[in-house]
Formats: C-alpha cells, structure tokens, sequence
C-alpha cells in the first residue's frame, strides 16, 4: 500500500497556535510530510495568518489587510508566537518536510512564486517540496504564468465549484477537497485527470482509515501523530 501523505493543517494546530513557527516545530517533530500555512501579503510581505480579521487567533484588532505589518508582527498569535512570515517559515522547516502554502489574500501570488525561486535557486530546496493551493483560481494561474515548475493545487469546498475544466486547462497537480465531498466517484474523476488528492481536514481515526481505503494521496490534519507512521 502507498504511503499516506500527512499535511500538518496549519501546522501541528491540534497542539499548538495555528500558523506559529510552534506549530511547525512541532510537526515537524511529529513526522508531517508537509506543512500548510496560509498566507497574506502586507507590505510585500507573506504574513501566516489564516483568518481575514485578527481576533480569533491573535490579540489584535481588525482586519489583516488593513493592518500595518509593525502593527501585526507586534501582536500575540498565541503562547506568545507571533505571527511569522512565510520566509521564518521556510528557515524553520529547513527542507525537512515539504510546504503547502495557500494563498488567501489577493495579490499573494507573485511574492509566493519570488521567495519559492529565491529558495530553490540559492539556498537547496527543489520545486518538488513545495505545492501552492488556493480556493482563488486567479491566483493560481498566475503562479502557473509566472513559474509552470510550481505545482498548483486547487481547493475544493462544495460540489458545485467545478474544477475539472480548470483543472486540464491549467496543468494542476492535485485537488484538495472538503473531506465530506471526497467518494469513490470523486475520486475517479480526479484520477482520470491525473490529480493528487489531498482531503482537509480529517481528525478522526476512523475517518482517515475510510479515505486510506479510497485511496486518497495525503491528508490534512490538525493532530499529525495521526497518519505519521501509518
């Protein structure tokens, strides 16, 4: 059987604040395969943050892009974290595990694909270590304009958000799709269009063991000591 693939949901998110370089310490220590983090940009800046207004995961105020980035690296992102760039990101995972970055605010394509080049072409990391995703389609296909070595991963929420068309047109790499929508006819269309298929988010035993009989390719979960060793 293959190896299930363990996507560390906004890092270790079950254990520590969401999003925080604690977070992905302690992913990596569990045994991810990948980390996701979300990301805005501020500033030119790729902010982790997942939520568009600051309060639930920080102590701050307001919404993310109407924020200074001093403003929103002062703040607490929890256990005293705070909020870390994309970059501390990949300094912290050092090639470790691979990295999902999802792109939820507009405009974060560009700076994704500059720091991906940056870290592929001086400091050893090759474009198989990281996958970009998103719900917003504009932004993926100017990632794959700008850079087609990047694989590209389109978010799936509800069944009408159709993606198979934009899945051929744009040579996406793999699907991630809400775990209720993920079934055996789900998951042949997906393969008849040579995707991965990545599931969010699965924190339940029994619900991994159901997709891991599917045959899905990876899993995101909050609680990576859940597949890590399967």
């Amino acid at each position: 059987m293959k190896k299930l693939l363990c996507f560390a949901h906004r890092g270790a998110s079950g254990h520590e604040p969401e999003n925080t370089l604690s977070a992905v310490k302690r992913a990596v220590e569990l045994g991810a395969d990948w980390i996701e983090v979300d990301v805005y940009a501020v500033e030119g800046e790729l902010l982790v943050i997942h939520d568009d207004r600051l309060e639930r995961t920080t102590n701050g105020t307001g919404y993310v892009m109407e924020r200074t980035l001093a403003y929103l690296r002062s703040l607490d992102a929890g256990k005293g974290q705070r909020i870390p760039t994309l970059r501390e990101v990949f300094e912290c995972v050092d090639r470790r595990v691979g990295v999902n970055v999802e792109l939820k605010g507009p405009d974060t394509a560009y700076p994704a694909v500059t720091l991906i080049n940056e870290y592929t072409c001086d400091y050893g990391w090759s474009y198989n270590q990281f996958i970009v995703s998103s719900f917003n389609r504009r932004q993926l296909r100017r990632v794959k304009i700008m850079n087609p070595d990047i694989r590209t991963g389109v978010v799936v929420d509800g069944i009408r958000r159709r993606y198979t068309r934009f899945a051929r047109k744009h040579g996406l790499f793999s699907v991630h799709p809400r775990v209720d929508l993920v079934d055996a006819k789900f998951i042949q269309r997906a393969r008849e269009l040579g995707l991965k298929i990545f599931v969010f988010t699965v924190n339940t035993s029994q619900e991994i063991a159901r997709l891991e009989r599917l045959g899905v390719d990876g899993i995101f979960t909050d609680f990576p000591e859940l597949i890590a060793g399967r």
